[in-house]
């Protein structure tokens, strides 16, 4: 699986650790910018769709479709 697939509430780890210690973020909006949310502290980023595919390492969760 080395295609770099997500979705909207999907977890993620990223290259880069946040400050506060963990690495997984949660996707929570997506379009041109995509934002994630820091599963640790619930710090929230936007990143630009193209950089967030740069920075962003595999996907631990993906999000249970009901």
């Amino acid at each position: 699986m080395s295609t770099k697939e997500y979705a909207l509430n999907d977890i993620v780890e990223m290259k880069k650790q946040h400050p506060c210690g963990t690495n997984k973020w949660k996707i929570i909006r997506m379009g041109a910018d995509i934002r994630i949310k820091c599963e640790g502290c619930g710090h929230s980023v936007m990143l630009p769709r193209n950089e967030f595919t740069k920075k962003m390492k595999k996907v631990i969760e993906q999000a249970t479709e009901e």
